[in-house]
């Protein structure tokens, strides 16, 4: 009879703890498979959030700005520049930002007015896309706005309200209008939801007195070229601004996306550690349960290894077994949560490191998410078995007979 027919026959001799085992393992995967999954989908949507609807790829300032952001400090040559980076095919959103305080009824807050270009935003992002209430801004509509929610919220406005706005124009003069309330957004990042005051640029230079200039560029990349490259190709054409990757602007964002997987194998290893043990303690007591067989098995001239390789080769259907279960249990659930997600409608609006929270949460599978878990899983399998497989090896005939 050969090695692995044995090996298939002995774990069904005390049923009971192979089938316990084999669900102790199957289940720890099968989690371990979607928890990475969910956890992996989870920051990068929030990532790709952050990058469609407020970052972009890349932004351009003038020396200085970021430093201390400034009404004055501006890229007066963004007439010129954008069309040069739109021909090497770059998509651009320029941006005017200022400070200003919003009030409405008896309640004011600090607010950032940014002027958006609509017809150039509306390809670089994907911020018009997150209206809740009302309509995205319109050019043929200057004294329309859209507020972030959570500024709407504090001031207490919803689509077709009013809204006046005070700040300082560049000119010294001040600058104060009555706007309508076109749109309120619903959950984008932190900045945009709790000062975000967005007009068209128009009307921020006729309200700013900024006729022209821009503060910010939003850079997105064509898809597939690598953000380094894409940083070294916008600084030749433009050699004298601060060109800033999202992830120089977001180190801490970056960062943690980063150090993501690491986070993930430090939980597998500590439900595989216990899973470890259960099949150490499972297995010594298949080892303890059968010292008489292997005696008499090495009596009759079976060498160690054979012996060593049965308790090998039973471990390893146990686990092919539990691996195929637990793959194929965790497909339909793998795919119910990258299509239709998780909702989490009470963490909506939560934001963490300045990302917002999405309201339903979708997992993203790829090789890293599936391979790592079920690789881990071999491997913790694998040193938990040498140990009693080892010791069953080296059972000595005469000590083996005679143990009771």
């Amino acid at each position: 009879m050969s090695a692995w027919r044995m090996a298939w026959r002995n774990l069904w001799r005390n049923s009971r703890r192979t089938v316990v085992t084999m669900a102790a393992m199957g289940l720890a995967l099968w989690v371990m498979v979607l928890y990475s999954g969910l956890v992996a989908g989870v920051l990068v949507n929030m990532a790709g959030d952050v990058l469609d609807f407020e970052v972009g790829d890349i932004q351009i300032y003038a020396q200085g700005y970021r430093d201390a952001p400034s009404l004055y400090t501006r890229i007066e040559d963004a007439d010129t520049l954008v069309p040069k980076l739109e021909q090497a095919g770059f998509t651009v959103d320029p941006r005017l930002i200022a400070g200003g305080l919003a009030a409405a009824g008896d309640a004011s807050a600090g607010v950032q007015i940014i002027g958006i270009d609509v017809a150039r935003d509306e390809k670089a992002l994907r911020i018009h896309e997150r209206i809740k209430d009302g309509e995205w801004l319109d050019p043929s509509d200057p004294k329309g706005v859209v507020l972030g929610t959570r500024i709407a919220r504090n001031l207490g406005v919803h689509a077709g309200d009013e809204v006046i706005v005070l700040s300082q124009a560049a000119d010294g003069s001040p600058a104060n209008d009555l706007y309508t309330v076109r749109g309120v957004l619903t959950t984008v990042g932190d900045m945009t939801d709790r000062s975000g005051f967005l007009m068209t640029q128009d009307a921020f230079r006729q309200l700013m007195v900024v006729p022209t200039g821009v503060h910010q560029l939003i850079v997105r990349v064509p898809e597939g070229m690598d953000l380094a490259a894409a940083k070294a190709e916008i600084e030749s054409i433009d050699g004298k601004d601060d060109v800033q990757t999202w992830r120089q602007i977001m180190p801490i964002v970056s960062q943690m996306l980063d150090s993501t997987r690491s986070i993930i194998y430090i939980v597998y290893l500590i439900v595989y550690f216990a899973i470890g043990i259960l099949i150490l303690n499972a297995m010594l007591m298949a080892v303890f349960e059968r010292i008489r067989e292997f005696g008499v098995m090495k009596a009759i001239g079976t060498g160690p290894g054979l012996v060593f390789r049965l308790l090998i080769y039973e471990t390893a259907l146990e686990t092919l077994i539990a691996v195929t279960i637990a793959l194929l249990l965790a497909w339909p659930a793998g795919l119910y949560l990258a299509h239709q997600g998780l909702n989490v409608g009470a963490l909506a609006g939560v934001s963490m490191m300045g990302m917002a929270m999405p309201p339903v949460w979708t997992a993203h599978f790829d090789a890293s998410t599936v391979v790592a878990p079920v690789a881990i899983e071999l491997f913790i399998v694998a040193v938990s078995a040498l140990y009693p497989a080892l010791k069953a090896a080296r059972i000595q005939p005469l000590d083996a007979i005679h143990y009771h």
